[in-house]
């Protein structure tokens, strides 16, 4: 695998529906706000003198803010006010928060949003500390280039959401198939669906996918072109490469599970919410498949990186970054936290614990990866992986209407012929 990251300190991702646009012409220029002279005399651990501060994030990742802020908590004279926000509201609440001065010390983002409000100013800029770091080279590279502009760096990792290939080893053995090896490339992942679907066992299926999700689509399906060393975007993010050979290899082999029954049906018409669950009931055989719920799956499961047509494997590198607001009078107090949450106390003691991905490379191979040789190929993984931005990428990838979700359906589940067309239609979108 290789990285494809250099594009991202170059392009933004847009806010969904534009709503952090509310309110934000106040807080342009990413080096203009918060108390910068804090931040420069904070050093590498920053100020613990029993300060409180503010944290927002996302309600998708409660479990992980909970456990670092209590952990924090414990440990430090600084202590740390968590605010959880429905996902749904949170851009808004950040949107309107910024135009009236009031975001907290500090707040997490959904990383394709992190370069757009990095560009508006919305974080303090963290490059003297950051570098300071004296294992800043083992930080996920995907997460920083996300939160760099024009060399300054604004944002560290706060918890990693990878894709990753999973199948149901019971079911793999049932169906003859060499449950610890996996599937080697995308020809023999349909092997394996079609024969564990040949198993004819009531309501279960080979695979499953959201083909109503464009999200879904992107998380899963762009690791197998870059296993491929196919890139999805042109380095500005401003042209779609979604019409290549690999990404036509890849529509094609959905296609073909799609029409031979190997797919579950609801696939269809699923939106997002429940993509996942058939496999955690068991009535999946393998699928693309956020890394997060390794340990709420309630059955033993293979784990690699996602394949291409070729073999290899790759990941999407979701997740959050977290950064000091503009807004905060308290620089120094919240790099302190920034700081230890990227100490092995934090990624080893408290995230690793609950097998959640640390974001250092350096950290990968720890006492609670070592019990489970899966966590390992997670973490090595995600340092290889991509996080694709662009300026437009709601619009063009998420949007319940993307011309990207316009395209799959077509390849997958009718004509086929339109994918230049479709890709076209990316590119519009993309460039504009």
């Amino acid at each position: 695998m290789r990285s494809r990251n250099r594009r991202m300190t170059r392009a933004g991702a847009l806010l969904a529906a534009g709503a952090l646009m509310f309110g934000l012409a106040a807080c342009s220029g990413g080096d203009d706000g918060g108390d910068a002279s804090s931040l420069a005399d904070a050093g590498v651990e920053g100020v613990d003198d029993g300060s409180t501060l503010t944290l927002w994030t996302r309600a998708p990742l409660e479990k992980q803010a909970k456990l670092l802020v209590e952990a924090y908590n414990d440990s430090h004279e600084n202590q740390v006010e968590l605010t959880v926000v429905p996902n749904d509201d949170y851009v808004a609440k950040v949107g309107a928060a910024a135009g009236s001065n009031g975001l907290p010390d500090l707040f997490a983002a959904d990383i394709v949003y992190v370069p757009n409000w990095v560009k508006q100013g919305l974080f303090q800029d963290l490059t003297a500390n950051i570098d300071g770091l004296d294992y800043k080279d083992s930080i996920n590279k995907g997460h920083l280039a996300a939160g760099t502009l024009d060399g300054k760096e604004y944002v560290l990792p706060f918890v990693l959401d990878l894709s990753m290939l999973f199948w149901n080893k019971d079911l793999a053995t049932e169906a003859g198939l060499d449950a610890e090896a996996g599937p080697a490339n995308l020809e023999e992942f349909a092997e394996w669906a079609k024969a564990i679907q040949a198993l004819d066992k009531p309501d279960t299926y080979g695979t499953a996918t959201g083909l109503n999700c464009g999200g879904c689509l992107v998380f899963t399906w762009f690791p197998s072109s870059w296993a491929d060393g196919q890139d999805v975007l042109s380095d500005d993010g401003t042209e779609s490469l979604l019409a290549s050979d690999t990404a036509k290899d890849i529509y094609a082999t959905w296609k073909d599970l799609w029409d031979s029954g190997a797919v579950l049906p609801s696939s269809q018409d699923e939106a997002g919410p429940t993509w996942t669950a058939a496999f955690t009931e068991g009535k999946v055989g393998l699928m693309p498949y956020p890394a997060t719920l390794l340990s709420s799956t309630p059955f033993d499961v293979g784990v690699a990186g996602i394949p291409g047509p070729k073999g290899g494997g790759s990941t999407f590198v979701g997740g959050d970054g977290m950064g000091v607001s503009k807004d905060s009078k308290k620089a120094a107090q919240a790099w302190n936290f920034l700081s230890w949450m990227m100490s092995e106390d934090a990624q080893v003691g408290v995230l690793a614990k609950d097998n959640n991905v640390v974001s250092r490379s350096d950290l990968a191979d720890n006492e609670y990866s070592q019990q489970d040789p899966r966590l390992i190929t997670i973490n090595e993984v995600a340092a290889e992986g991509d996080t694709p931005v662009a300026i437009n990428f709601q619009q063009a990838f998420n949007a319940p209407n993307s011309p990207w979700l316009t395209m799959v359906r077509n390849a997958v589940l009718g004509d086929a012929s339109s994918i230049d067309a479709d890709n076209d239609e990316i590119t519009a979108v993309l460039s504009q």
